[in-house]
């Protein structure tokens, strides 16, 4: 399967993605913030192939990019795009996606946001 996203692989960068939740992550929503977090720990197991690790990056390259289909200067429908590829991405590799994936996102998300309700992320997992 061709990677559609190919071209982002090169613009992805942990300190890229970190930055920019850092300042998106509120404005995003959870589960946008929850779903990189999913993309973001499959990546980081060793039993994920490389195939779908270039799904990930090219995935996240996308949201890191500073050009996209539609800016993120607009609230709410700059971040449509995104939200969209993220969950191709998601969907596309979601075998790898296991509980202790779901765990450690889970954990960033409590650093993150504080106390919220799983019942927000029960729409991603249900991609799952």
């Amino acid at each position: 399967m061709k990677n559609p996203f190919e071209k982002y692989i090169k613009k992805f960068s942990e300190v890229k993605l970190w930055d920019n939740m850092a300042m998106y992550a509120k404005k995003a929503g959870i589960k946008a913030v929850y779903t990189v977090l999913l993309l973001y720990y499959a990546y980081a197991r060793k039993e994920t192939p490389s195939w779908a690790k270039r799904i990930v990056l090219g995935t996240l390259g996308y949201l890191v990019s500073p050009i996209d289909l539609i800016p993120d200067l607009s609230p709410l429908i700059g971040y449509t795009d995104d939200i969209g590829v993220l969950s191709f991405g998601l969907i596309t590799i979601a075998a790898f996606v296991n509980e202790e994936v779901k765990n450690k996102a889970k954990g960033r998300l409590t650093k993150w946001f504080g106390d919220y309700d799983p019942k927000e992320l029960a729409e991603v997992d249900d991609q799952l």
